[in-house]
């Protein structure tokens, strides 16, 4: 300022400044609407605590602006712009953006979710464990010294056994009310997830919610055997414990009840009858990519990131994931919407086992995991395994394999759906390894290969794993729904896949011009 000054600052961006620094707080970062937009896109949504009172600027109104967290302390004391300390309940608010796809699809995986937890909840309440709203433990996502989530994958996941009494008690899970704390904290957690996927083409939140769509719809088609017949009237077991009337088979209480749960729980491997795991499941669809930097692992290794010292040049992208996503469920100031998921220590075991075992399941890349995964199916689907295993070893043992192929056949549903819609993600994908070739990240242009290798990715892959879909027999009319679609998908790429390659190519090479062309600001 003066005549003596270097540099002469004013106008908008002056006024901006002065505003946000008038009105910050001591030891707070408090940064602008625009700032926060350039964070986004690079996966750090998370930082972002949008202020509750605005800020006035002159000639500018009312301005919205956050304060920047990096650490999202969650248990510790932390104030805001002098104001009282928040509490679980308030910690992490709703990151304000404007009316969006990505508001949608954030609305449409919180109502997902919430009727996943009061399953959950109504089965604890009929195991005489509901202690979610009574009392708020925090489990720590803290990993072994020296180990990392892929030293827990096991090569059995043991899921409960069925409890006739407990089936036959269970309320009604659409009369339970989570209360206004959970839902507050479960809208907040999927934001911030969302704002965890940076702005890839394909490996972006709308991706997560793709496979998370694809998840819900097979767990959905799970039906009971097609040659099981029950009989008209049953016998139905009173209140006092004695046979009592006969009600027809659309009644909800009695035997018929405890015999389509028993059957459907051996049909399934014990998947539909815990409400756990099937939350898990649709949580990893949510969660798999976070913070995936649009480049695959063996590039990341190549490259010696820091993700790959980390991992052991092992699963890099799927246990960062897995590791920021549990991170800021455990330390961003989500105990209630916790304690509604697990409310015991061993509830908290059996989740994160499933999360990490079903999110790893994702890298079809790492030969040793592959490897592993053949040799359980062999053991377990195969007629002569030649394996000596107890009853609940089979049964577990084949659950795993369910679970595993579940959310591979998910990452993948592009594949296995209209033509249109593969089409879509085919052209994601071939964006993203372009940009990244072009970057100089890695060494080839997919465009010399990617005919050739979509045919074998279909031949060597997608429809084997269609196939394995439907011999595993447990998701109905949608394992032949897929099979159908990946013969009729791979049968249209061979015929338009050349010229589908070189109209992407081209799109892709107009776009980045039309980039490098793009007026600089100011």
């Amino acid at each position: 300022r003066g005549d003596r000054a270097r540099f002469q600052l004013f106008g908008d961006t002056v006024n901006t400044t002065a505003r946000i620094e008038a009105t910050g707080a001591k030891n707070q970062v408090h940064i602008s609407r625009e700032t926060s937009d350039l964070l986004r896109p690079a996966g750090k949504g998370h930082w972002l605590i949008p202020r509750e009172d605005p800020v006035s600027a002159k000639g500018k109104g009312h301005l919205k602006t956050f304060w920047l967290d990096t650490f999202s302390g969650g248990e510790q004391e932390v104030k805001r712009g002098g104001g009282e300390e928040e509490d679980d309940d308030n910690f992490w608010a709703d990151a304000e953006v404007s009316e969006s796809k990505e508001d949608r699809l954030i609305d449409w995986q919180v109502d997902v979710f919430a009727r996943l937890l009061k399953q959950v909840v109504a089965r604890r309440r009929a195991q005489a464990r509901d202690k979610f709203s009574k009392q708020k433990t925090i489990y720590q996502w803290k990993p072994a010294a020296g180990k990392t989530c892929l030293d827990e994958v096991k090569e059995i996941i043991a899921l409960p056994e069925f409890d006739a009494k407990v089936a036959s008690a269970q309320d009604n899970p659409e009369t339970i009310d989570l209360g206004e704390k959970v839902n507050k904290q479960l809208r907040q957690y999927i934001g911030g997830i969302a704002g965890m996927y940076r702005d890839n083409d394909f490996h972006n939140f709308e991706h997560a919610c793709h496979v998370t769509m694809s998840v819900t719809k097979l767990l959905s088609r799970i039906v009971l055997p097609s040659d099981l017949t029950y009989p008209e009237k049953v016998e139905v077991e009173g209140e006092s414990g004695k046979v009592g009337t006969s009600k027809d088979r659309s009644g909800s209480s009695g035997r018929l009840k405890f015999d389509i749960a028993s059957t459907l729980h051996d049909h399934t491997y014990g998947i539909t009858s815990d409400p756990l795991t099937q939350f898990a499941l649709v949580f990893s669809a949510l969660i798999h990519d976070v913070d995936h930097t649009g480049v695959p692992n063996a590039t990341l290794v190549k490259e010696n990131s820091t993700l790959a010292t980390i991992y052991r040049n092992q699963s890099v992208a799927e246990q960062n994931s897995i590791d920021m996503a549990m991170d800021l469920l455990t330390k961003g100031g989500f105990g209630d919407l916790q304690a509604c998921i697990y409310s015991t220590e061993a509830e908290f075991e059996r989740f994160r086992q499933l999360v990490i075992q079903t999110v790893l399941a994702t890298d079809i890349a790492d030969k040793e995991l592959k490897l592993l995964r053949n040799a359980r199916w062999e053991t377990a689907f195969a007629e002569t395994s030649g394996v000596e295993e107890s009853p609940r070893d089979v049964v577990n043992r084949k659950a795993t394999i369910v679970i595993e192929h579940l959310i591979q056949a998910s990452d993948v549903a592009h594949t296995m759906q209209h033509w249109h819609v593969y089409l879509k993600w085919n052209r994601n994908f071939f964006f993203e390894c372009y940009r990244a070739f072009k970057e100089g990240r890695t060494d080839k242009d997919p465009s010399q290969f990617w005919y050739k290798g979509e045919m074998g990715f279909y031949d060597f892959y997608i429809i084997p794993l269609a196939k394995k879909l439907k011999k595993c027999g447990v998701f109905g009319v949608s394992s032949d729904e897929y099979l159908n679609y990946a013969l009729q998908n791979r049968k249209e790429w061979e015929e338009r896949g050349q010229e589908v390659v070189a109209s992407m190519k081209q799109a892709v090479e107009e776009q980045t011009l039309g980039f490098q062309n793009e007026p600089a600001e100011g």
